[in-house]
């Protein structure tokens, strides 16, 4: 306890510098605990978006993930509501799980006939009323001031849905669907070519032939294109789809061919007359620390019911998250490695000019039989003492000075966000990255000490006492 005495009051002794030299450890130890909170407010928004959008785990018929986005058709899951069922009553996996729902991913041709217009489309099925339960997941109490959009669907209504603003543009729904800041087509002279021969379907006229059960819906009101695409046996198809509403997607080449519709309108477009199944299988589960239990438990449930599916998470099915994740950590060890050697030489600085003041001391000292590893200690403990006092004070002030930022109301538009969302930092769970930082800076402003602490611990008693 003596020791920590002197060396309290050492420090003292020169209390700007040691000032200085403990506002430099703090303003490290608050660059990278802001920063540090701020990519963990990007890592769990990655993450709850998509959670929010596609769940924590997808059920496939095994081989799609490798062979199916180019034919949903051939690895589609068969009889999928037992498979549902068989999920959402097991003993295991019910308290855990959120949602059980199917969805159904196909791609074609999305036409406006009135105007002649048509486009390659990617459309997702899905059950409405499970989607906006899905919407709602917010372990990290992230999206507690967000509005979440309109979804533009209901279980009741199968022929309507929403599309992406560009695909909306290209198609002239612009005016119908009230569109801003959406261009015009530009009016182009149809060419003549005669040495083209006549296409082996028409598209209008298979429209208008297989429209049938949709001619009661209120077209005045609601713009209506027609989808194509082809069945399970290759039999070209065409369903009627009413337009709700148009989204941005946030990505150009997403914006330019999405169509969210509902399942069953999904299912009669993809398989037509046939068994009407499920391409995949989302589970949203309550936490997402019960990923890989539930998943180990959903391969051993299929295992024991000879069900040819697999099993895949969010990040698996989304790569791009592990590689911001990866991006953003490289960043903060970046910052971490300056701020660890701006402390480093600070506290040699800082030590080592102390070491030259007090060499009759340490003189005096090692006459009165003070040993070097107590010489050595009393550095030590100083720079230690001064990397605590700058660490904690740090801490205490990033803590403050975020609870300040998440109060301005700052917005911004990440990646893949069609709309700004707020702009902070992440304060609750972090109890690891703040122990981590106060640690490694205290840890480095020792090691720093021991350099000069060495240096004060060779001298010699002769040469130490008549040192001027």
């Amino acid at each position: 306890m003596m020791l920590f005495k002197i060396a309290f009051r050492n420090i003292l002794r020169n209390a700007r510098r040691s000032l200085m030299t403990a506002s430099a450890i703090a303003v490290g130890a608050i660059a990278m605990i802001l920063f540090g909170e701020y990519i963990a407010f990007i890592m769990v928004g990655l993450e709850t978006s998509a959670v929010m959008n596609g769940g924590h785990l997808t059920v496939y018929h095994k081989g799609y993930f490798d062979f199916g986005s180019g034919n949903p058709s051939a690895y589609s899951i068969g009889d999928y509501q037992t498979i549902i069922r068989l999920i959402e009553n097991d003993p295991e996996l019910k308290p855990e799980v959120t949602v059980v729902t199917p969805t159904v991913t196909l791609f074609g041709i999305a036409g406006n006939f009135t105007i002649d217009a048509s486009k390659t489309f990617f459309g997702t099925g899905f059950v409405p009323s499970d989607r906006v339960k899905m919407w709602k997941w917010d372990e990290y109490g992230i999206m507690r001031n967000r509005i979440l959009p309109d979804i533009g669907l209901r279980d009741d209504d199968e022929n309507h849905g929403t599309v992406g603003i560009g695909l909306a543009r290209v198609l002239g729904l612009c005016k119908p669907l009230k569109i801003a800041n959406c261009p015009s087509p530009p009016m182009t002279k149809r060419s003549s070519l005669t040495d083209v021969p006549a296409p082996d379907v028409n598209l209008a006229e298979l429209a208008a032939r297989d429209r049938g059960a949709a001619q009661s819906a209120p077209v005045d009101t609601v713009p209506r294109i027609d989808l194509l695409a082809a069945t399970a046996e290759g039999a070209p198809n065409v369903v009627s789809f009413f337009v709700n509403k148009a989204r941005n997607m946030g990505y150009k080449e997403v914006d330019d061919n999405y169509v969210g519709m509902n399942l069953k309108l999904a299912q009669q477009l993809l398989y037509g007359r046939g068994e009407h199944k499920a391409v995949s299988i989302e589970i949203q589960l309550h936490r997402s620390e019960d990923m890989a239990k539930a998943r180990a438990r959903l391969d051993a449930l299929f295992a024991k019911h000879g069900l040819d599916l697999e099993v895949h998470d969010f990040k698996e099915l989304q790569p791009q998250y592990n590689q911001i994740v990866g991006f953003m950590s490289a960043i903060f060890t970046f910052i971490s490695v300056i701020m660890g050697v701006i402390v480093l030489f600070t506290i040699v600085n800082t030590m080592s000019m102390s070491v030259m003041e007090r060499t009759n001391e340490i003189g005096t000292a090692r006459a009165m039989g003070v040993r070097r590893s107590g010489i050595r200690r009393q550095f030590l403990i100083e720079g230690w003492m001064i990397g605590v006092l700058g660490a904690t004070a740090g801490v205490i002030l990033a803590a403050l000075i975020a609870n300040w930022f998440n109060h301005l109301g700052i917005t911004y538009t990440p990646p893949g966000q069609a709309n700004p969302v707020p702009l902070v930092v992440l304060t609750q769970g972090v109890g690891t990255l703040l122990f981590s930082v106060w640690f490694g800076l205290v840890a480095m402003a020792t090691i720093a000490a021991l350099f000069p602490a060495n240096r004060a611990a060779r001298m010699l008693v002769v040469d130490a006492l008549r040192h001027v």
